[in-house]
């Protein structure tokens, strides 16, 4: 049953990249199923990552009394990566929140790379709303 669930998850994230990249750009086989992996590592991942992240920002006094939450990072833009990023809001707000978009842009003649953080209410990179109220508070680098 678990292998089940895990290739399911994978054919739909592949399913999402394949129907997000431009024609342009190509995804292959590896791609898919290193974004495939990374997305399961971080549903599977999410709440001890959410937990970690409170203990570590509390032992430095940084903490927070909103609620929080990990969820994924989708890239809209020149690439398709993914990530993770734990959210911060009111309770009813950071339940909504399903993933954060990250836009990609230069300004300035390249003299700036500028990555906007939203939080949205669907993991859907083509049919999302943004969710007022929910800040970014970590952002979660996993190691391939």
């Amino acid at each position: 049953m678990r292998k089940k669930k895990v290739v399911i998850g994978m054919l739909l994230v592949s399913m999402l990249l394949l129907t997000a990249a431009p024609v342009s750009q190509a995804l292959g086989l590896g791609d898919i199923l290193k974004v495939g992996g990374m997305s399961i590592l971080i549903d599977r991942f999410a709440t001890p990552l959410n937990n970690f992240i409170n203990q570590l920002t509390f032992k430095h006094k940084m903490g927070t009394e909103y609620a929080t939450k990990v969820v994924p990072i989708l890239s809209v833009g020149n690439h398709g990566y993914i990530g993770a990023a734990q959210i911060t809001g009111a309770q009813e707000l950071v339940d909504k929140t399903k993933a954060v978009m990250q836009v990609e842009g230069n300004f300035n003649n390249n003299q700036f790379r500028v990555k906007a953080l939203i939080p949205v209410d669907s993991t859907n990179p083509t049919n999302f709303t943004r969710v007022q109220g929910v800040g970014v508070s970590a952002i979660i680098d996993i190691k391939i």
